[in-house]
């Protein structure tokens, strides 16, 4: 759908200064109706990050000696998917709104209201690797390492969602691509979704590749997913900067937001795994 533009009074010292802003467009997060059955934009983006992810990941497991067989990744997708899904629900539930969850637990099994976290995704994810390379005499590394690869295109197809749902806008600015977004008042804002989906998706997507088929990182297990890690870790925080703090969180530490206080670990556990990774490769 088209754009409009307007123009909008921005945060300035100066009363009389203008600037142009982007209209949030009118998407509606019901992707598909159905009669009482309604399919939502966040849906069929986690639908299609794990079914893109699941082939890549298909071919990488033909390209790489991971021990992975390609036909045992589609038992792997479904460990994936109720990690992810389980995990992403549990954090958003324990880091982000614990008082009101345990004052509302039945509200636990609402998801299609939203709240998913992406630490707690990745908590899960890890379970869900470590249970099926146990079960299958794997490497939890390096069937870590495939899954990494993929990883950052389900990260880019669910901040499109946060996009279009309207929702985790950024911080009131003065650019002129600043976004009215309906929920956030008159003012023009950071559209941050999309500068996470540009640098959690894009920009990790393509330094993964470069790792794996280059840097042939892929033959120190380990090193893939300690590079995903940091690099993902290191993208939050900065696109966190310019990222609205929730609400009901507002700044949490010093002036870091939640998602940079659980951000900084992972990053520094990724650097750690790294070191770790080519300490063991090494003769």
């Amino acid at each position: 759908m088209s754009r409009t533009i307007s123009a909008v009074p921005t945060p300035t010292a100066d009363p009389f200064a203008m600037s142009f802003a982007l209209a949030f467009p009118a998407l509606d997060p019901v992707a598909i109706e159905i009669g009482p059955i309604a399919v939502r934009w966040y849906a069929l983006a986690y639908v299609a990050g794990l079914v893109i992810g699941w082939r890549y990941v298909r071919l990488l497991a033909t390209r790489f000696s991971s021990g992975l067989a390609p036909r045992q990744v589609d038992d792997l997708l479904v460990w994936m998917a109720l990690g992810v899904v389980l995990g992403g629900r549990l954090g958003h539930v324990l880091f982000y709104k614990p008082e009101f969850y345990a004052e509302n637990p039945l509200h636990i099994l609402y998801i299609w209201h939203g709240g998913m976290s992406f630490h707690g995704g990745l908590l899960g994810s890890a379970l869900a690797i470590y249970l099926f390379a146990r079960r299958h005499g794997l490497s939890p590394l390096a069937v870590g390492d495939l899954v990494a690869c993929a990883a950052p295109i389900g990260l880019f197809f669910g901040r499109i969602a946060n996009f279009i749902n309207g929702e985790l806008f950024g911080r009131v600015t003065e650019v002129s691509w600043g976004v009215v977004f309906p929920g956030g008042g008159p003012l023009p804002r950071h559209p941050s979704q999309l500068y996470e989906a540009a640098l959690e998706g894009l920009v990790l997507f393509a330094l993964m590749l470069v790792l794996a088929f280059a840097a042939r990182a892929d033959r120190t297990p380990g090193a893939l997913t300690g590079a995903f890690l940091a690099g993902y870790g290191l993208a939050r925080i900065v696109a966190e900067l310019f990222r609205e703090p929730d609400a009901y969180l507002g700044f949490v530490v010093g002036g870091a937001t939640m998602g940079q206080v659980l951000s900084l670990p992972v990053a520094l556990g990724g650097l750690a795994l790294i070191a770790w990774a080519r300490r063991k490769r090494a003769p």
